[in-house]
């Protein structure tokens, strides 16, 4: 056992149990626990907004070798309830290092637990499924912890994209948030700064990643952020070029606020959805969602483009997905899909200027395939 490790119990619902070592000092968390492939970027993973409510785990073995730096952050806090680990490397080395896994963890008041079998917990959900759990430093009785873990609130009905949206309109710019006063009246398309130089687009904070809107930045377009709850007159008001939905926890079903919104906007201006916004799009047309058993999480997933036939390796994220048979096939074609299981990966509207995926084509962390994508939002918005 490392200098001041702490033993502590993780208890999942059904009854199992998982013996491991704090690192991070005393604690209990709870939530979902999950499994995360990649084998790097735990820094992103820690810190994107689609993990509220979960508990991850790392099927990758050594964790905290390069340390934390405050460039790879993909929000402004860490989102996860609890990091578990199979061992924790407690001195990295690396040049962009400005501090300890350890430290920022504590830091966040995040628990981190090391000495896990992340490799039986793994195949446990693979088998069983993503689960409540209840983890704890100072109760280790069994029983207790799994009598806690099933009195936690289930993922399916759970609007999260609440806790983690911003309360107030703001501009990405150069990869800084700054202030973005959308005054009362009848037009606020004054507000833009750059234009006739730039695409203007309004991304929905459904849990956004700051990876996503430096990609849309870089594909030459002026940013304002708002809420998860602003409604279509307030888009409309603002005059954009194109909308953009973010990627988001939670279920997609109970986020009926926005997915109204989207309907009223399908005929507005051109859509990107992403991950969450690729959901809420997909109710907005009519289609249905559902829970998969354990999800995608890593940085490895086999995607298929049907347009051009070649396969993409994505970055993924997500429990949910739109159940691809819901979807009018006259009105919506499908664009890719997963090879894993055949689930909706992609899909775009026949008429509409709109599009979606429910992978993270910002890939942070994971491989660039896919980043063309933030190329042709700009292309409809040209077009259009």
């Amino acid at each position: 056992m490392k200098t001041n490790d702490m033993k502590a119990l993780l208890a999942l619902e059904d009854g199992r149990t998982f013996a491991c070592r704090s690192f991070t000092g005393a604690g209990e968390a709870w939530g979902e626990v999950v499994f995360n492939t990649s084998m790097t970027g735990y820094q992103e993973v820690i810190t994107d907004p689609s993990y509220r409510g979960q508990m991850v785990t790392m099927t990758y073995p050594l964790i905290g070798n390069y340390g934390v730096n405050y460039e790879d952050v993909e929000s402004d806090r860490i989102q996860v309830s609890a990091f578990l680990i199979k061992e924790y490397q407690e001195y990295p080395s690396n040049f962009r290092a400005t501090g300890t896994l350890k430290d920022y963890l504590k830091q966040g008041g995040i628990l981190g637990v090391e000495g896990l079998d992340t490799r039986a917990l793994t195949r446990h959900i693979r088998d069983k499924g993503a689960m409540r759990a209840y983890i704890s430093t100072s109760n280790l009785n069994p029983s207790s912890l799994v009598e806690k873990a099933k009195g936690l609130p289930s993922m399916v009905g759970l609007d999260l994209a609440r806790s983690v949206t911003t309360d107030k309109p703001y501009f990405w710019s150069e990869g800084k948030i700054s202030p973005c006063s959308l005054k009362t009246g009848k037009s606020k398309s004054s507000v833009w700064r750059e234009k006739n130089k730039k695409f203007h687009v309004v991304a929905f904070d459904f849990g956004i990643k700051y990876n996503i809107l430096r990609c849309l930045e870089n594909a030459g377009c002026e940013i304002i952020v708002v809420p998860a709850s602003a409604d279509a007159a307030t888009v409309r008001a603002i005059e954009p070029d194109g909308i953009f939905l973010s990627n988001g926890p939670g279920d997609p079903e109970p986020v009926t606020y926005a997915v109204e919104t989207i309907r009223a906007l399908l005929e507005y201006k051109p859509i990107f959805g992403i991950c969450l916004g690729h959901q809420l799009l997909g109710l907005a047309l009519g289609g249905r969602t559902y829970k998969l058993k354990f999800g995608h999480r890593g940085a490895n997933q086999p995607v298929k483009n049907l347009l051009t036939g070649k396969v993409e390796i994505t970055s993924q994220n997500h429990g949910f997905v739109v159940d691809i048979e819901s979807l009018s096939a006259e009105e919506i074609e499908t664009t890719h899909i997963n090879l894993n299981d055949n689930t909706l990966e992609g899909f775009r509207h026949r008429k509409l200027p709109l599009f979606a995926v429910q992978y993270h084509p910002e890939a942070s962390p994971g491989p660039h395939d896919s980043r063309y994508l933030f190329n042709e939002f700009v292309r409809l918005m040209e077009n259009a």
